[in-house]
């Protein structure tokens, strides 16, 4: 069974996350902010990661920065539901530093498992 890690501070979207995961048989840990979720990675490595880019404590562009940097391979997914600029700007960055798919919020559930299945495949 895949592990996939989640890293939003929006528990709402954590847990829609969660849910639909583990629903198609993903094993799911999950993380508040990039801080915790660099942690959690490097303790317990998972097949891939989920992560919003606008977060507390550490963001999600500087969260992939750090993954690719010690990570090379790791797979990444990046969310955002944007910020003080426009979402697509985010996910631009999010993609220029090494995230694999890219995401608006509200994410659509059978567009994340699509990709999901094509990282993961």
């Amino acid at each position: 069974m895949a592990r996939i890690l989640i890293i939003d501070d929006d528990p709402q979207i954590l847990g829609m996350l969660r849910q639909t995961l583990e629903r198609e048989g993903y094993e799911v840990i999950d993380a508040s902010d990039g801080k915790e979720g660099l942690k959690l990675y490097q303790e317990n490595p998972t097949d891939l990661i989920i992560t919003d880019l606008i977060m507390p404590e550490k963001e999600g562009i500087e969260t992939i920065m750090e993954l690719r940097r010690d990570f090379p391979d790791v797979k990444i997914i990046a969310i955002t539901g944007g910020g003080r600029i426009d979402p697509k700007q985010y996910l631009s960055m999010a993609k220029s530093f090494g995230a694999q798919y890219t995401f608006t919020k509200p994410v659509a559930r059978a567009e994340l498992l699509k990709a999901v299945r094509k990282l993961l495949g």
